[in-house]
């Protein structure tokens, strides 16, 4: 995996088809360490089951909102596009933890916080010494499916 992939992890695709989460879900990026390396093939992950960057700084526990499940999935020509116009960032500041290694997708209304994807932010990095944003690729979404 290089630094900027995106993953989804398996249970995800289930979650989305089987309708376990509805259209008013919020969905939201949060950033972990490396405590618990995220894996595609994690059974029914959790954002709880991975450890937070600490809530400090411009860090607030939970990540950012990308908006809810229906802003961020259209469908055109039977090919599913899960995308945000929002790019989560975080601003330098000497509170942020410096220990910033995956992003993760999930649904924060959902019971469980129930994962989506993740990327590789190419870690160790030090959300003191500079901003962290998450700029998702113009045109194509931060995934499909088809």
């Amino acid at each position: 995996m290089a630094r900027g992939d995106v993953t989804i992890f398996e249970e995800a695709i289930a979650y989305l088809i089987d309708g376990d989460f509805a259209s008013t879900d919020d969905i939201k990026c949060g950033i972990v360490t490396n405590a618990v390396v995220p894996t595609a093939a994690d059974a029914a992950p959790e954002f709880g089951d991975y450890t937070e960057v600490t809530d400090a700084g411009t860090y607030t526990a939970g990540g950012t909102s990308l908006g809810n499940l229906t802003t961020c999935v259209s469908e055109a020509g039977g090919t599913m596009t899960f995308d945000s116009a929002t790019n989560p960032t975080w601003a330098q500041d000497d509170d942020n933890g410096e220990t910033a290694y995956y992003a993760i997708i999930y649904n924060d209304d959902d019971a469980n916080d129930l994962c989506i994807a993740f990327i590789d932010l190419g870690g160790p990095v030090d959300m003191s010494g500079g901003d962290l944003t998450i700029s998702w690729a113009d045109g194509t979404g931060i995934f499909t499916i088809s």
